[in-house]
């Protein structure tokens, strides 16, 4: 038999509900590198479940109140003073003020603490950096607090000495080092050279000082003993969508900085590449299991109907200022529930925050579905960080088309080519060859190498490069075949420019030079967007000029001559212990 749903407004603090009986509803998807951070929450000091709570004084203060009316009316009739009550009244009059007391204090601590809790979302701040004081430069760094303080030693040895020794015995714990001594520099250093003792590795060239430790930790790594050094290189100018942008990318691959850099000559010398953004949201996908298959489908039913969205997005939507409810999608294998939520994160990829708001819908909905089992906050339909259908046909992050028309005499003089060449080959190889591979978002050239180098040099998460290379390149013979119609369809691109490593220097100059550094005041979300324009044309880019070499035959020998060493590898060693000069 279904249940019947009553669309009910949520309270500020629904989300509190239940959250102390559904510990693994806490845990995070460990395997996509996400952080959940328990927040303390006003019901959490009652000795009840808060709903059971919330019924008991709510009942008392109905029934007080019907008591007394009835008795004043009764009073009135009867003309007897109202000023003389009997000990039954005394007790309803006290049930009265204490249930309302309880109720009207309760609900207001919850607004508020709901309301002051989005300040301190990562995904949310506006900060000025105009008004943040300057450290002082011979102060040292304080540091994110890492690991369990209370593994750290009362007092921890004031010479380094001691402490490497310490830790290559195992009497301090490495994770503590910037807790309890405070710079992390001098941290990193004591791990690295305890690191050294108990693996007897110099590791000579990876570089330790030189690095900002204190700006990473607690947000982008854990127990440092260095840096790895990443050259970048600029290509451009693009012209897209009548801008003029220089592209920085990161890599180690010869060739390819050069070869986006003549695609977006070819492309500028044409007039330039337009974009389109299709769609513009991240998704999570928690994974519910219920006692019976009926049970999932009746969760199912109600989170895709239209006439639940509203409260859904009410419920969703409170613990952002940015992300904004989109839709449901549901999915089932057997009596397991997969839930995926879409959602606008403004300039922000986004996977906490949406992370924190699907909790809050899973919150909510324990209280009409108390059988439902929630197993993991990510069941994998969203999906990250992996290649899936689900990405490539319904699309996640930023989904881009950006287009191209190079004019007969640019393929001629900068591509070395011919337009029906380059048909041909893209036919054959991009979008056969991958048919016969059974790619899955595979019908390009080399689309994850451009996508790659840029998401390293602008902070962005290299993992999700899986599925932000998604592509499908398309080439056409226009204007009686002289000219042709290049494009390039990503549906998946998962970009920010606040959070994560977007805030280290290099990754935020880099973004900086995009012109799309931090959160847009102005438009939230719009630096986003265009940073996920700019990779779809630079992709462009990049498969315009690499295909054209592969018609022309010029792959082998470009690589040859700019993606191999000419040195003599059996003097490399010495070479390596000489001084250098540039």
């Amino acid at each position: 038999m279904a249940m019947e749903f009553r669309p009910r407004v949520p309270p500020p603090h629904a989300g509190a509900a239940t959250a102390g009986h559904h510990p693994r509803r806490r845990a995070a998807a460990g395997g996509e590198g996400e952080r959940e951070r328990v927040r303390v929450q006003a019901g959490d000091a009652l000795p009840l479940p808060i709903r059971h709570t919330n019924l008991i004084f709510s009942a008392l203060f109905a029934a007080s109140l019907a008591y007394l009316m009835r008795r004043w009316r009764e009073k009135i009739r009867a003309s007897t003073p109202l000023h003389v009550v009997s000990l039954a009244e005394i007790f309803a009059i006290c049930g009265l003020v204490a249930s309302l007391i309880y109720l009207l204090s309760f609900f207001g601590i919850a607004f508020v603490q709901s309301v002051v809790s989005n300040s301190d979302d990562e995904e949310d701040y506006l900060i000025d950096a105009r008004h943040a004081p300057a450290p002082a430069p011979t102060a040292p760094a304080p540091c994110a607090l890492l690991g369990n303080p209370a593994a750290a030693p009362e007092k921890m040895p004031e010479d380094d000495e001691d402490i490497v020794a310490a830790v290559v015995a195992g009497t301090i714990p490495s994770y503590v080092l910037e807790t309890s001594l405070g710079d992390c520099r001098r941290a990193a250093g004591i791990r690295r050279e305890a690191l050294r003792r108990i693996t007897g590795r110099e590791m000579d060239g990876l570089p330790l000082d030189g690095f900002d430790y204190a700006s990473a930790l607690g947000q982008c790594i854990e127990q440092p003993v260095g840096y790895v050094q990443l050259p970048v290189g600029v290509a451009g100018p693009l012209l897209l969508d009548g801008r003029r942008l220089y592209v920085p990318m990161a890599t180690t691959e010869g060739c390819l900085v050069a070869s986006t850099n003549r695609g977006f000559k070819a492309i500028a010398e044409s007039g330039g590449a337009s974009s389109v953004i299709l769609r513009d949201g991240m998704t999570r996908a928690p994974a519910a299991r219920f006692p019976s298959a009926r049970r999932a489908a009746e969760l199912k039913g109600f989170l895709e109907n239209p006439a639940n969205f509203d409260t859904l997005a009410t419920v969703f939507n409170r613990s952002s200022r940015f992300g904004r409810l989109q839709g449901v999608k549901c999915a089932m294998a057997g009596r397991n529930l997969y839930m995926r939520f879409t959602c606008s994160t403004g300039d922000a990829m986004g996977m906490n925050m949406v992370s924190k708001c699907v909790q809050n819908v899973l919150d909510y909905l324990q209280d009409d579905f108390p059988d439902m089992d929630v197993i993991s906050i990510s069941g994998n339909f969203c999906s990250d960080k992996k290649s899936a259908a689900i990405n490539w046909i319904e699309g996640r992050g930023k989904s881009v088309v950006c287009e191209a028309v190079i004019k007969e005499e640019v393929v001629k003089k900068v591509l070395k080519t011919n337009v029906q060449a380059l048909v041909e080959l893209n036919v054959i190889k991009n979008l056969a060859g991958s048919a016969v591979a059974g790619a899955l978002g595979g019908f390009n050239a080399h689309a994850s190498n451009i996508v790659t180098a840029i998401f390293i040099a602008t902070g962005q998460d290299p993992a999700q490069n899986v599925e932000s290379s998604q592509c499908m390149t398309m080439l056409e013979a226009i204007n009686d075949g002289k000219d042709l119609h290049i494009s390039v369809t990503m549906p998946s691109i998962e970009v920010g420019t606040i959070g994560g490593g977007t805030q280290l220097a290099s990754q935020s100059a880099c973004l900086d030079l995009l012109g799309v550094k931090g959160p847009n005041r102005e438009s939230p979300g719009s630096n986003a967007r265009l940073l996920a324009t700019v990779v779809a044309g630079a992709v462009l880019a990049g498969e315009l000029s690499l295909i054209s070499a592969q018609a022309a035959g010029h792959l082998v020998q470009s690589h040859m001559k700019y993606n191999r060493s000419s040195r003599d590898i059996s003097k490399a060693a010495e070479e390596a212990d000489r001084p250098k000069k540039c």
